[in-house]
């Protein structure tokens, strides 16, 4: 499977208010996500998902974008600017060693992994860091494109899921999408 970061440029395409005739974010999220939580959404882009989850988690509530590229995060800013949702979102600049969430720990109830998996160099260390930072018996959305990831690579990340101690709870219906619900032990 390759492991290479989308390109800053195709951000606003994956932004396109048009990817919603067949990809609803506040659809999809609407059943994991309610008010007050604290969510991570690590690959953001220019917050296609990301928006739409600041509005779920409601004022008291909080989300923490993470991307490697500074173009989609400033591209985030802008989409936000206006949207009165600016105070609810943690937009983050992380390294590829680590995802920067150590003040995280134990405190996360819902992480978005939509179509990123794929692009890390070692998904292994992203459900370890994904495992300590979500709270006991919470969850995490694993979506990723059937375009570009096999059932048999999508089975394999599910695998390395459960080293840490994550369980598949189900498998939701995302359009162009192969997923799962892996909920921490």
């Amino acid at each position: 499977m390759a492991h290479s970061v989308c390109p800053w440029w195709l951000g606003y395409l994956l932004a396109s208010p048009v990817r919603r005739l067949w990809q609803d974010p506040s659809g999809i999220l609407r059943p994991f996500v309610s008010e007050g939580m604290t969510v991570v959404e690590p690959g953001c882009g220019m917050g296609f998902f990301t928006i739409a989850l600041a509005g779920l988690v409601g004022p008291s509530g909080r989300v923490v974008a993470l991307d490697l590229q500074p173009r989609m995060l400033s591209g985030l800013a802008r989409r936000v600017r206006g949207t009165g949702l600016a105070d609810r979102i943690d937009a983050r600049l992380v390294q590829p060693a680590s995802l920067g969430i150590d003040d995280l720990v134990g405190a996360v109830d819902f992480v978005l992994a939509f179509a990123v998996v794929h692009e890390l160099p070692d998904a292994a260390r992203f459900f370890a860091e994904m495992h300590t930072a979500l709270k006991p018996g919470c969850r995490m959305l694993v979506a990723e494109p059937r375009n570009h990831v096999s059932e048999e690579d999508f089975a394999a990340m599910v695998d390395l899921a459960a080293r840490p101690g994550f369980r598949a709870a189900t498998c939701p219906t995302i359009r162009s999408s192969l997923t799962v619900i892996l909920e921490r032990s």
